[in-house]
């Protein structure tokens, strides 16, 4: 897949490209591509146009713009004071459009041959969408579309102008709320159910594309809990309603006027939009709205484990009927898993009766639950499922239920005695002081280490590397290399092809189900 130039959806500035994504920042894409459905007795029939409905929505979809002081830089001018004669304006092009960059290059280049002049500090300005949720003139958007903003104007459908204020932003989820004080109350549209919209529905999204205001574009729902590796509650809908450079944070509509989601994300090879649009679903954003409209922030449940996906290979070594639920590596001393006693091996299957279908959706689940509420957890512990009840804490900046991340392999060519453990194809050997010096590790490791690591073997294949401390087999302690053998030979004769270790890796603990040589 090619890399992406991600540009802010409100302007033309580089932003982040994640995996041939344009996320967050410039925003959303959803492509104009009408496709025939097959009709069937149960579809909602194609309407006849769309102009009603977007006469109607067109009055509560607003701009915005901001500005962002210059970084203010000494200039020497010809007379070796401060400054110098005063530059020229320079031809202003319209946000978005490839003049832009062209007037931006030619002016540049100008500037260089003539170093004696001094560059001329111009205001930041970012464009993007919002949509008025209240008659008394609250509006959401993007985090990113008013990130670091000194002002923030809307601009309305009938051309007048306000100044917004922030009430609060959660970069986490790209969403923010904006309040202005309207002289009479304003057109709003209500929140819609975005679980209720199903794959092939119309939908419309209205924005500010390359800040040519009030945009209206239709396409279909094009796919459902869309992870984008955008944040740690990604469950993005797609669609390929047309989205470009300044619709981020503009509304995506069903067809009874409903806001079923908040333009966010394109991927695009090439900066515009090719048909594949990400939107953030109401049924995230309508809680996090209302947080931030009452705490100016939000607050979110926690329960203070690290988390890790289940795959086939584990659910065949936890005795799973299939992959499913929240692998525990480990939980955070002090936190509300620890003091249920969650244990790391445990694997989360339900949380407050919702089911866990997987690693990613476990963050989501808690957070939305209401702080220091206490739920039931349904964990899967040594091959049979059990109820632990836990009190839901309130999660920190600094917090998050997360998949740990491995890291790179560790490079050292020379070898340490051990003990060789064929099946797995490593050697082991006991943590002594010479080899945690050696391997850097930490005064109270337990377990056993890894001092070599054949190359194609089965635990070379899984990340296994020397410096790593195995600290159980098949949810037993292994203190010693004896207890590894001992542990491996009951597999075997178990029937069993695989062993599941705890194993961890410069600090971080996580589970590895390896395959018995």
């Amino acid at each position: 897949m090619p890399m992406v130039q991600a540009r802010r959806l409100l302007r033309v500035v580089p932003a982040v490209a994640l995996a041939g994504l344009v996320l967050a920042a410039p925003l959303p894409g959803i492509g104009l591509q009408v496709a025939q459905a097959q009709s069937s007795p149960a579809a909602r029939a194609a309407p006849a146009g769309f102009a009603d409905l977007a006469e109607r929505l067109l009055p509560a979809v607003v701009n915005i713009s901001t500005t962002q002081a210059p970084r203010q830089t000494a200039q020497r001018g010809p007379g070796g004071g401060p400054g110098g004669p005063p530059q020229g304006e320079r031809p202003q092009a319209p946000p978005g459009s490839p003049l832009e960059d062209l007037f931006r290059e030619f002016f540049d280049r100008q500037q260089r041959g003539n170093p004696d002049q001094p560059q001329q500090q111009r205001r930041a300005t970012s464009l993007g969408s919002g949509f008025v949720i209240d008659p008394a003139g609250y509006i959401v958007t993007n985090n990113h579309v008013i990130a670091e903003a000194e002002e923030i104007t809307v601009t309305f459908h009938d051309d007048s102008t306000l100044r917004a204020r922030l009430v609060g932003r959660d970069p986490r989820t790209d969403l923010a709320l904006l309040k202005v004080e309207p002289r009479r109350p304003l057109t709003a549209v209500p929140w819609g159910d975005s679980d209720r919209a199903r794959i092939g529905d119309w939908v419309m999204a209205i924005g500010n594309p390359f800040g040519l205001g009030g945009t209206v574009t239709v396409g279909i729902l094009s796919a459902r809990a869309r992870d984008i590796n955008a944040g740690p509650y990604d469950d993005f809908l797609q669609t390929d309603a047309s989205i470009n450079r300044g619709n981020s944070g503009g509304p995506l509509f069903d067809m009874s006027g409903n806001v079923i989601g908040i333009n966010t994300a394109i991927y695009s090879p090439t900066g515009g939009s090719v048909g594949i649009g990400f939107a953030i679903p109401t049924t995230l954003a309508r809680s996090v709205i209302g947080q931030l409209r009452e705490f100016g922030r939000t607050r979110r449940g926690w329960l203070g484990v690290r988390i890790q996906s289940v795959t086939d290979e584990l659910a065949e070594s936890l005795g799973l009927d299939r992959a499913r639920g929240a692998l525990v590596s480990s939980t955070m001393d002090g936190g509300p898993a620890h003091a249920a006693r969650i244990q790391s091996g445990d694997v989360i299957l339900r949380f407050d009766g919702r089911e866990v279908p997987d690693q990613r959706r476990l963050p989501r689940i808690v957070a939305d639950t209401a702080i220091e509420k206490e739920v039931d957890v349904v964990l899967w512990r040594q091959r049979r499922e059990m109820t632990v009840r836990v009190k839901v804490g309130e999660l920190q900046e600094d917090q998050v239920a997360a998949a740990p991340q491995p890291t790179p392999r560790d490079q050292r060519q020379n070898q340490v005695p051990g003990v060789s453990v064929q099946a797995l194809g490593l050697t082991v050997a006991p943590v002594t002081p010479p080899l945690r010096e050696r391997f850097s590790l930490p005064a109270q490791a337990g377990g056993i280490v890894v001092t070599d690591v054949t190359q194609g073997s089965s635990a070379a294949e899984r990340g296994v590397r020397p410096g790593d401390l195995i600290l159980e087999v098949d949810q037993e302690e292994v203190k010693t290399p004896a207890d590894l053998q001992r542990r491996l030979d009951a597999a075997r004769q178990a029937g069993r092809r695989t062993v599941l270790m705890l194993v961890e890796q410069r600090g971080e603990t996580r589970f590895l189900s390896v395959r018995l040589q």
